[in-house]
């Protein structure tokens, strides 16, 4: 069975895309939440990077053609913007670390 044949590999894809949709049109009102708002937006953003960053690392362990053909194109795709997967979650982390020490500073 292939990689992308895994009804596991399939649900936690879709649901991680549901996720990050969910996540990103709920950004958008980020600067109108209170602080604990502020606060569990951020919780969940690190929860989603962590699952993201699990099931990349299935796909760069699985030999199966398919998945190492999706990590060769998320490379090519990223290193057109000058990063790399790890580059990709590095500025995640610096990002959510500074929302958090903005989120500090307020009273």
């Amino acid at each position: 069975m292939g990689f992308f044949d895994s009804e596991i590999v399939q649900q936690e894809a879709q649901q991680l895309f549901m996720d990050y949709q969910s996540l990103m049109a709920l950004g958008s009102d980020y600067g109108k939440f209170d602080r604990a708002g502020k606060k569990l937006y951020i919780e969940k953003m690190e929860e989603m990077m962590d699952r993201y960053r699990i099931f990349m690392k299935r796909f760069e362990l699985s030999d199966d053609f398919m998945a190492q053909m999706t990590i060769q194109q998320l490379n090519t795709q990223l290193n057109q913007f000058g990063t790399t997967p790890q580059g990709m979650f590095d500025q995640m982390h610096t990002t959510l670390e500074r929302m958090k020490a903005e989120l500090d500073q307020q009273p």
